[in-house]
């Protein structure tokens, strides 16, 4: 029998899950205070609170960490990789250190926590599906500043982990069908599945699409310029990331809080509610396009799916592109566990981190 720990960081928790082969044996979710995350300047600095966080848990449910076969952490921000499973190792966690891909989104905590797990226990370490997976068309890459592109920095574990299971429920093949889907939750990002391969997207973690608890959202550059001239560039890239949405607006990244004052009908509870509701509608317009038109469903994911009113809103707006589905929560976790099984089991081979972007370029013209 083997044990897996996977550890799955997001903008405001960490949760764990702890695996005996194929069996669920707990899952905790560890919501972390958008003022307590704060106190941290950069997201790496918040490694030894999550850690001992984790710890503290393990204690709690008597379960010794030298006793667990395998660390999977959810990752992002190293150079862009294939989809699939992948080995941590040196090279991986010091890329994803450094944010080399050019995104400080938090699930790059996964993937450090899990090698700071696995080289304090001498364990495996491995990621799956991390958020800078490419494969975007070139028309979703093309900015107009030379040089500038758009990369994929996206909830691609959930999101493909979404799809394919729809498209089983459908009795089909992820790699037959095109789906939009759309994770919603301390970040919001939605992506467009065309044939298996996740074509576009919005860049979520670096401030584009619909505003989110967390995070701006696309804001207009030249009024994006004045408000730089006001504020250092580290406050803007805050707010790109963790400060941002209705942690500026409110003062707290808990959606419950917000929705609350939406019920007693506060009126600038409401305008923030309803407009982020009108921006992810938005979004999900937009890769429409991208598969013009032809889509066998709208998938709505994360841990906003649990307020009816952001289900309705955009059944309203959106549902006569396609049908729409709901997967409240995530399916990230086993996502994550079961491939690391695979591999522990020798049924799979890992992939090893290249070190190098999946994309490097227009091939033959200068852009």
């Amino acid at each position: 029998m083997y044990k897996l720990l996977i550890i799955n960081p997001g903008s405001t928790s960490t949760k764990v899950s702890l695996y005996e082969d194929e069996k669920l044996v707990f899952e905790k979710s560890l919501f972390h205070d958008a003022d307590e995350l704060l106190k941290f300047s950069h997201v790496n600095l918040q490694i030894p609170f999550r850690y001992g966080v984790i710890l503290d848990m393990l204690k709690e449910e008597k379960v010794a960490p030298e006793s667990i076969d395998a660390y999977v952490g959810r990752g992002g921000s190293a150079c862009t990789q294939p989809g699939g499973i992948t080995r941590i190792d040196q090279k991986l966690y010091d890329d994803t250190v450094a944010a080399v891909g050019g995104s400080e989104h938090p699930a790059k905590l996964g993937v450090m926590l899990a090698w700071k797990f696995a080289c304090e226990y001498d364990k495996p370490a491995f990621t799956l599906n991390p958020t800078n997976v490419d494969e975007y068309c070139d028309y979703a890459r093309l900015t107009g500043i030379k040089g500038v592109y758009r990369v994929s920095h996206s909830h691609v574990l959930n999101q493909k982990t979404v799809a394919e299971y729809h498209a089983k429920k459908l009795g089909g093949r992820y790699e037959d069908m095109n789906f939009i889907v759309a994770h919603i939750d301390g970040g919001i990002t939605v992506s467009a599945h065309d044939h298996g391969r996740m074509v576009d997207g919005n860049m979520g973690a670096d401030g584009e699409g619909a505003f989110t608890p967390t995070r701006i959202g696309s804001v207009p550059v030249l009024a994006l310029l004045d408000y730089i001239e006001a504020h250092s560039i580290d406050e803007v890239r805050l707010r790109c990331s963790r400060a941002g949405g209705f942690v500026d607006l409110f003062g707290t990244a808990n959606s419950d809080t917000i929705h609350e004052l939406v019920e007693q009908g506060d009126r600038k509870a409401e305008l923030v509610w309803n407009t982020m509701i009108y921006q992810i509608c938005k979004m999900i317009g937009e890769m429409s396009a991208v598969l013009c038109g032809k889509v066998d469903g709208i998938l709505l994911t994360g841990g906003l799916m649990r307020f009816n009113d952001i289900i309705e809103g955009i059944t309203k707006r959106c549902g006569f592109i396609a049908p729409i589905s709901v997967y409240p929560g995530e399916m990230e976790q086993e996502a994550l566990a079961l491939p690391a099984l695979a591999v522990l089991r020798g049924e799979k081979t890992p992939l090893t981190y290249s070190g190098k972007n999946v994309w490097d370029g227009f091939e033959g013209i200068d852009l």
